[in-house]
């Protein structure tokens, strides 16, 4: 997801996606290792996503406004 997307949730759903990408990242690494993967980028687009949401939930504690690209 891109962070302008992320930004428009609230805490609680950020954290629901949060654990998402958890359970997705864990089983995408289980299949990694009973080499089924078939699509090897995703776990990189999933830790991203998770790195993304990380920042949006720590920025908030702090109270950092972002301002939108609006790209």
């Amino acid at each position: 997801m891109k962070a302008d997307e992320l930004r428009k949730l609230d805490d609680q759903q950020l954290r629901a996606k949060l654990k998402e990408c958890y359970e997705e990242l864990f089983n995408l690494r289980f299949q990694q290792v009973m080499g089924k993967l078939t699509a090897t980028g995703r776990p990189r687009v999933v830790r991203r996503d998770i790195a993304r949401i990380k920042t949006i939930l720590r920025e908030r504690e702090l109270g950092i406004e972002v301002q939108e690209t609006g790209r």
